[in-house]
């Protein structure tokens, strides 16, 4: 018999599904109809606002380009047979061309074909975004196939004209204004985990966050065109971000598999702090096994957008989490990129760990003990566990919790809540990890014995001991 969760997991599963063949053909780039449309169909999975900046506004350093708008793009051989069309896949066409009808050799249409050969079935992902080229990509193995002598047709139906950028995002209210923030890219054409990954788990983190009874922070989700899309929404936001945020997370190639089917653990990348909120949770929670997964450290060389929420100017506490890192996979920017090697199992789990760090972040703080002079006298309380209490304390659990460990937890957490111990501290000298204080402090707090969590360091008062 099927319980509820599985059949929620099941149906959750089958819309991401759903949402990823919907989204895959859609030919993508940072302005456009395909950005628009992306952003329509999104929208239907949590409430986004869309805000357009129009061609030729200055933000910061950058301007914002043309749309682009294609409509149509194929190569002709000397035989007048297609070698590569757009209707086929949108890959095949170097996004962001210039419009190009024209008669050609092999020696002058060579600089305008784009392969790999070193991956010689796959179609590459080219871009020029800012510099005016046409061209096509196509596999090597069928380049190298291509007749030297003879005329080719190379036609490109496209143009830039002005228009604006689009960017979206979906506020989340909480208790507090402090803010959680997570951002993903939807500029890439068809690609699955350098693409779809990202905002396809985000707006199903939305709908699980939703669904919680209570949020301690307010979630700000961000779908933005890489790089000038952060830009322009750090030109339009970023003042409100350095004033709100707490902790934030860039979602890119969050899926992927090993050769056997094994899901890739995660891979997350620092804020430029290293020492944010964000940072010292999810490696807490790899410490302690909670979550399966490696450290990279900052850098603004290479990655995503978090080295916009991270320049300098604003230095806000964001990290980037990955599972396959971008360029450490064979099917990067490239049409080996598939659902298949993605996998939608993979997104879900994703889901489910991102999860666990949000709850972590939502528990950890600062604690103050309300009885802070001697040990508080836990029979009184009727909060003196029995040998085993799997059952903590009227509370349900899926694990034994054992006497002695449950008894140390209070004891530890009732003694380090002076105000200047975050509850992450607190759990690494309990041998634990935050999430299994959740019920200890639900419970001390409904006893009245504990307030939190605090954002920042709490002074206790200094009150007269009788």
């Amino acid at each position: 018999m099927m319980t509820e969760s599985n059949s929620s997991k099941q149906g959750e599963h089958a819309a991401m599904d759903q949402l990823f063949d919907r989204l895959f053909p859609i030919c993508r780039s940072i302005t456009g109809p395909g950005l628009r449309q992306t952003l329509s169909i999104l929208g239907e999975y949590l409430p986004l606002h869309v805000f357009g900046t129009p061609t030729g506004t200055q933000v910061f350093d950058w301007e914002i380009p043309k749309e682009w708008h294609i409509r149509e793009a194929w190569l002709k051989g000397p035989d007048g047979q297609k070698v590569v069309d757009f209707t086929n896949s949108n890959l095949h066409v170097l996004n962001y061309s210039t419009p190009v009808n024209q008669k050609l050799t092999m020696e002058k249409l060579r600089p305008h074909l784009h392969t790999l050969s070193h991956l010689p079935s796959a179609t590459p992902y080219v871009t020029s975004y800012y510099k005016p080229r046409w061209g096509f990509c196509l596999p090597y193995e069928q380049y190298k196939q291509l007749p030297e002598e003879g005329q080719y047709h190379a036609y490109v139906d496209s143009e830039l004209v002005d228009g604006e950028l689009n960017v979206a995002h979906a506020i989340l209210p909480g208790e507090s204004e402090r803010e959680i923030l997570i951002s993903s890219y939807v500029c890439h054409p068809s690609l699955a985990n350098n693409e779809l990954s990202g905002p396809i788990t985000a707006a199903f983190l939305y709908q699980r966050l939703a669904k919680w009874k209570k949020r301690r922070f307010t979630y700000r989700f961000v779908f933005v065109p890489e790089t000038i899309g952060s830009i322009t929404y750090l030109h339009r936001f970023g003042l409100e971000l350095k004033k709100k945020l707490y902790a934030g997370l860039v979602l890119t190639c969050v899926g992927g598999k090993r050769e056997n089917g094994e899901t890739v653990p995660l891979s997350y990348k620092q804020s430029r702090r290293g020492d944010s909120p964000i940072d010292e949770i999810v490696q807490h929670l790899f410490h302690r096994q909670v979550l399966s997964g490696g450290v990279r450290p900052f850098t603004p060389i290479h990655g995503s957008d978090e080295r916009q929420y991270c320049s300098p100017g604003f230095n806000l506490p964001v990290g980037q989490m990955s599972r396959f890192v971008y360029g450490t996979y064979a099917g990067y920017h490239n049409s080996l990129d598939t659902k298949e090697f993605m996998t939608i199992t993979a997104l879900q789990q994703t889901l489910d760990e991102l999860e666990q760090v949000l709850l972590a972040l939502e528990l950890d703080g600062y604690y103050v003990n309300m009885r802070p002079y001697g040990e508080v006298k836990l029979d009184r309380h009727n909060l003196y566990p029995d040998m085993n209490s799997p059952n903590l304390w009227g509370r349900s659990s899926n694990t034994v919790v054992d006497g002695r460990t449950l008894l140390n937890q209070v004891l530890t957490v009732l003694n380090y809540a002076d105000g200047t111990y975050t509850l992450r501290e607190v759990a690494e000298a309990c041998g634990s990890n935050v999430l299994d204080l959740r019920t200890v402090v639900e419970v001390l707090q409904e006893k009245g014995l504990l307030k939190g969590p605090y954002f920042e360091r709490q002074e206790l008062e200094n009150h007269v001991c009788e």
